[in-house]
């Protein structure tokens, strides 16, 4: 059975519909997962849900779909976000694409004391997450926020939004514990960069009622496996794993 492909499209789609693919969808078809007229492909517009879809056409920069039945209808994902201290480049494609997939609702870049790089492409954020819910068979998009430092993210912070920190100090308690204790359909993690929260951060960080420090066990771990730890124990208490 030939691969299925599966696109984002940028405006509303429905049965019937016919779609001018952009210059970069083209190439991708053409050229990178070489389509043919037979090729099974889905679409989703991040408010319409999946449909079945038909190559009409495929020219040297632009193509043509025609949109089919209803696959999979619109689903949200869980009301959950990650706030992250952007990494070096590689390792803030890993966060992304493994927060898409997990299901963030939300992506949040947080400028801390020790954040390593302040080189923060939103285009390059957005682009990642596309592709990766293109392949996880999302039907939503995670919004993407603008970067802003830890302070003026707790400014402006709805209370009524756990937020849970993963402490590297260990001093906090394991954090399944913490959801089990505090578990709500609407939250928040953050995960602090390579070099940790500063005392200053931990001490903000732990004055704040609605904020839940949490380990992820008794080793320190990076902040890209943090991500992926920390997102699978929420989904797994209060998320869409535990239906």
């Amino acid at each position: 059975m030939p691969q299925t492909i599966r696109l984002y499209i940028k405006e509303t789609i429905s049965p019937e519909k016919i779609i001018t693919l952009s210059e970069e969808q083209t190439h991708y078809l053409k050229n990178v997962v070489k389509v043919n007229k037979t090729t099974p492909i889905l679409c989703f517009d991040n408010q319409s849900g999946e449909f079945s879809a038909e190559l009409m056409s495929l020219e040297k920069k632009h193509g043509l779909l025609k949109i089919h039945n209803q696959t999979k209808e619109y689903q949200q994902c869980p009301d959950i976000w990650l706030l992250f201290a952007p990494l070096k480049k590689d390792k803030t494609d890993f966060v992304i694409e493994k927060a898409t997939e997990l299901g963030c609702r939300k992506i949040q870049p947080v400028i801390t004391q020790y954040t390593i790089t302040k080189n923060i492409r939103l285009d390059r954020y957005i682009a990642q997450s596309v592709e990766a819910a293109e392949q996880c068979r999302r039907t939503d998009l995670p919004e993407i926020g603008s970067p802003q430092t830890l302070s003026e993210i707790l400014s402006l912070w709805d209370n009524k939004r756990i937020l849970y920190f993963m402490d590297e100090s260990l001093e906090s308690k394991n954090f399944l514990t913490v959801l089990q204790e505090n578990s709500t359909t609407k939250a928040a993690i953050l995960i602090g960069p390579e070099g940790g929260f500063s005392k200053t951060e931990q001490q903000l960080l732990k004055s704040q009622k609605y904020i839940k420090g949490a380990t992820l066990g008794p080793r320190i771990l990076r902040a890209e496996t943090a991500v992926t730890a920390a997102l699978s124990c929420w989904q797994l208490i209060s998320g869409d794993w535990s239906k």
